[in-house]
């Protein structure tokens, strides 16, 4: 049985940081008030206690995941943690408590709220990764390609692979505006790394054109008899919008070309 505890676990925001909190409440047998990362302090009644980051309790707690539950609790608990689900932490220690005192049926409990929050916010989470897949659209910035997207979960992991594998020849730059976070990738060389902001140069007259004949092949295989505007929006929901060339071509972009090519060439100095 775990106590309900006074305090509020502090950790540095990873994953392994979490699973460090996790051994903690399973070593004082205690559930915390709360659990927070440090870039994001939360007013609190309760006392704070700052967990810090061990490697090796981290790497106990996922082997006792995939040992008591299974790879799919794992896979389960990597995916919420880059969910925007607010008091993530709470309900995966929730889970995690009901887990291995349960064993291996515990995502079968479609019933409990634990449970069903986290399979909601892991199946939004690949939602919307597989969209971005689908939606993002690249373009010309300095020397490489550039898209800045918006999700409101940190995609970026998630569909990596999908595009190093795709353009395994380009060097390319996805600026996620919302975590404040980049896929920065060339040859043989990937990283996801913190960006404070980048700003996407104005494109020149090449990358004008090219934009103009997408945006005119769009209109051009478009059936005039079955425009349905309600099932595009179905499709492709008018949140992604911002991302796709033949929706948002002929906004007016404000942006220094200079600097945007020196915030290029800086974040691949990062890789």
């Amino acid at each position: 049985m775990f106590a309900c505890g006074n305090v509020v676990y502090e950790y540095d925001g990873t994953l392994d940081g979490f699973f460090c909190c996790v051994f903690e409440s399973f070593q004082k047998k205690e559930t915390p008030l709360g659990i927070h990362p440090l870039y994001a302090p939360q007013l609190t009644l309760g006392s704070v206690r700052s967990i810090h980051t061990d490697l090796k309790k981290a790497r106990r707690v996922r082997r006792g995941v995939c040992q008591k539950l299974s790879r799919e609790a794992l896979r389960l608990m990597e995916n919420v943690y880059l969910s925007f689900l607010e008091q993530k932490e709470l309900y995966m220690l929730q889970f995690l408590q009901q887990g291995f005192s349960s064993g291996t049926d515990i995502l079968r409990r479609l019933a409990d709220d634990a449970v069903s929050t986290l399979l909601k916010a892991q199946q939004h989470l690949l939602n919307e990764s597989h969209r971005y897949k689908q939606f993002i659209r690249f373009s010309a910035s300095g020397q490489i390609m550039a898209s800045v997207i918006r999700p409101r979960n940190q995609v970026l992991p998630l569909i990596a692979p999908h595009f190093i594998d795709r353009y395994s020849g380009e060097a390319f730059l996805i600026y996620d505006a919302t975590h404040g976070m980049a896929l920065v990738y060339r040859p043989g060389q990937a990283a996801i790394v913190p960006v404070d902001s980048f700003v996407m140069e104005a494109p020149d007259e090449e990358e004008q054109l090219y934009r103009d004949l997408w945006c005119e092949y769009y209109d051009t295989i478009a059936i005039k008899e079955r425009y349905n505007p309600k099932c595009r929006m179905t499709h492709m929901p008018k949140r992604y919008w911002d991302v796709m060339t033949e929706f948002c071509h002929r906004r007016k972009q404000r942006a220094n070309n200079s600097d945007a090519d020196n915030q290029s060439n800086a974040l691949f100095k990062m890789v």
